[in-house]
């Protein structure tokens, strides 16, 4: 709280903040801490000025920095990794903005309405459906925090305390599962790639899977975009070995894709944001978690799971929380995470989305991407210098693109298209050092085929010198 108190927190006067600091055993706040190395620690005091704004001086000052922004609104933008750009339709806003949906925070607690507990129901049988899995949570914080909860979650059920994952991923999903992981024991361990296709190398598989390994991990898509065509040989090896065969997926590939409890999964992961959730600046997300029907595995699952029920006197549906597996609900030493809330909101708006588009929508939107993007590669694939995609596999959205023969960095080539205001794909030279100067670009039902011209001939000036 700085030097100065604050008239509405109690605890920001140094003696109770002296009595707080006895009380639990430290000398100062600074030991509360100690885990964060020194060098990321601010060694000033922030400078926030003490003067008060009034409302519409802190209103015009903060229209101000948001001016600076373009959004995909202002330019076309090809870029993804994680949070891609979808249409949403109008009517999905309108409905999680309607007063019964949009609350102060997440609905948990027992007397949850009945109407938010069936919409959290439809959406949980809706992703059920999508992954022809049996059982879902009603979501998760995102995908990263869904990867970490599912190694968890193999290694109890399973007692062993390994997972394999592939070394395409995302850097960041894969820092976040180590963060999950490292407090509990469990090792994660890279599988190797082909170099042609970027399919998962099925000879390192089998020389790393064993009985310590508590759960193979793929995604399907992958993360830069191609399909993995091995999924049911790997599920088929892991469970060789009494190991879970756990999937992501981007649920919007799964209106033209095998659901991944077709071939095997145990557990099945992914990330909801494009079905029906705007890309807000990289957030709130909506994690997918969902498995088959074995209750060593339900009973293990992170969040909460809505159940439907009939009343006793006049035989009404019901709905009501059928497990709740957070440490607020149960004994401590019994909860299977401590995941404080979840994305209720955002879980609203896939189920409408979902509603909406139904299976006929669905296939015909993943038919669409799959369309443009393979377009946009052909395209692209003509100009000198440029290579797309890198690898030789079938792609679905997003796709990698390799500028070693053109001369130009990366960085410099995206920093020429935002100056002809086109936004580009992500770079990802420091992720992948081993593809040299390579983007991942991404192309969704959202991208006309005059963007992607655009693209195209932007990029073709810049190889140039245009």
């Amino acid at each position: 709280m700085g030097k100065h108190n604050h008239p509405y927190i109690p605890n920001s006067q140094q003696k109770i903040k002296n009595e707080m600091i006895r009380e639990i055993g430290i000398k100062n706040i600074d030991e509360l801490y100690a885990d964060i190395p020194g060098k990321y620690k601010l060694k000033k005091n922030l400078n926030i000025p003490q003067s008060a704004l009034s409302e519409f001086e802190v209103k015009r000052h903060v229209e101000t920095l948001l001016s600076k922004n373009k959004t995909c609104n202002d330019m076309p933008i090809f870029l993804g990794a994680g949070c891609w750009p979808h249409y949403v339709p109008a009517v999905v806003k309108e409905i999680v903005q309607r007063s019964e949906f949009l609350t102060a925070y997440t609905p948990y607690q027992p007397e949850v309405s009945q109407g938010m507990l069936q919409d959290l129901f439809e959406y949980q049988s809706m992703i059920c459906e999508l992954t022809n899995m049996d059982v879902a949570n009603c979501s998760m914080y995102d995908w990263a925090s869904a990867l970490g909860e599912a190694a968890r979650m193999a290694s109890r059920v399973t007692g062993r305390n390994e997972i394999l994952i592939p070394r395409i991923i995302h850097s960041e999903r894969a820092l976040t599962l180590k963060t999950y992981a490292e407090p509990v024991g469990i090792k994660v361990e890279d599988l190797a790639y082909d170099k042609e296709s970027g399919q998962i190398s099925l000879e390192d598989l089998r020389k790393k899977v064993s009985e310590k390994t508590a759960a193979v991990y793929i995604e399907n898509p992958s993360y830069l975009g191609f399909i993995e065509e091995q999924a049911e040989e790997i599920g088929k090896e892991a469970h060789s070995h009494g190991t879970l065969f756990i999937v992501g997926v981007d649920p919007i590939s799964l209106g033209i894709l095998k659901p991944p409890g077709d071939y095997g999964a145990d557990i099945v992961i992914g990330e909801a944001q494009p079905l029906g959730n705007s890309m807000n600046f990289g957030g709130p997300l909506l994690g997918i978690f969902a498995c088959r029907d074995d209750m060593s595995l339900v009973r293990q699952m992170p969040g909460r799971i809505i159940g439907l029920t009939t009343t006793l006197s006049n035989d009404r549906h019901g709905f009501c929380m059928a497990l709740q597996t957070r440490e607020q609900h149960i004994r401590r030493e019994k909860a299977t995470s401590n995941i404080c809330s979840n994305e209720a909101l955002c879980a609203v708006a896939s189920a409408v989305y979902m509603a909406l588009l139904g299976p006929q929508g669905l296939k015909e939107l993943g038919e669409t991407i799959v369309c443009k993007a393979n377009y946009a590669m052909r395209q692209l694939s003509k100009i000198d210098g440029v290579k797309a995609p890198v690898f030789e596999s079938s792609h679905f959205k997003e796709f990698t693109i390799n500028f070693d023969e053109s001369g130009l960095s990366v960085k410099e080539i995206h920093k020429r298209l935002l100056q002809r205001k086109i936004h580009g794909g992500k770079d990802i030279s420091k992720e992948f050092p081993e593809l040299g100067e390579t983007a991942l670009y991404c192309v969704t039902e959202i991208h006309s085929k005059a963007e992607i011209d655009r693209l195209a001939e932007a990029l073709s000036e810049i190889l140039t010198g245009g």
